[in-house]
């Protein structure tokens, strides 16, 4: 699959152009491959090719998957998580990027009691206020931050938003641009048990303008892997 070896060159080149518009260090852009109804093979090609951050939508593919693909790699779950798949996805999953209700905090912070153990997780805001679309309401992120700041399991990395898909990227960019900016109010605010440490925005038709506006995490599928078949 030489194609996938070539995505991932072009994808980090125009990583680099992106961040040098913005006058930033390509470096600290981190790239987590959304392996979505992708087989482990072509996935370990992939980690083969230097990608060590991988991302599934669904619990049950990630388990399917996780102890075929070989390497250094961490596993994110970018995709809804129901409660009743908690216990299972924080034995899973390095990360939950898409923690979005109190109710789904509580039994995070529950099941990480009983495994002895913390997780990382980035709050999920409906930037563009979609009705299809999971995520806290932009206006009540900090509050909400505040509130899952006092489970001591869980630990606030950042956030994480699906911006309205656009054909053009430029129409996008209000979105990027609000969510950077809550982002680095809450930075500011420097609230007890929260590390504001990532701001995962942006997807294969839209990371550059993502990355132009503050984005240091960026969720690529298709500009990888190339089209997914629907399962």
């Amino acid at each position: 699959m030489v194609y996938l070896k070539q995505n991932i060159r072009d994808i980090k080149s125009r990583i680099e152009v992106a961040a040098e518009k913005s006058r930033r260090d390509s470096e600290e852009i981190h790239i987590v491959a959304v392996t979505k109804n992708f087989s482990h093979e072509v996935v370990q090609l992939a980690v083969n090719n230097g990608l060590v951050l991988l991302g599934e939508n669904r619990v049950q593919e990630a388990r399917n998957k996780i102890g075929l693909v070989k390497g250094n790699v961490k596993w994110h779950l970018i995709g809804h998580l129901q409660r009743n798949k908690v216990k299972k996805a924080i034995n899973i999953f390095s990360m939950i990027q898409s923690l979005d209700s109190l109710p789904l905090a509580e039994e995070i912070q529950k099941r990480a009691e009983q495994a002895d153990k913390t997780i990382d997780v980035l709050i999920q805001v409906n930037i563009g206020r979609e009705k299809t679309k999971y995520g806290i309401d932009p206006d009540d992120t900090e509050s909400f931050i505040e509130e899952v700041a006092l489970f001591p399991n869980i630990k606030v990395k950042g956030l994480m938003a699906i911006a309205p898909f656009k054909p053009n990227p430029e129409e996008v960019r209000p979105y990027f641009q609000h969510l950077s900016s809550i982002f680095k109010n809450i930075k500011q605010k420097f609230i007890n048990n929260v590390d504001m440490n990532f701001l995962s925005m942006g997807m294969s038709n839209d990371f550059e303008v993502a990355i132009e506006e503050g984005a240091n995490m960026v969720r690529i599928g298709t500009g990888i892997f190339g089209s997914r078949t629907t399962k």
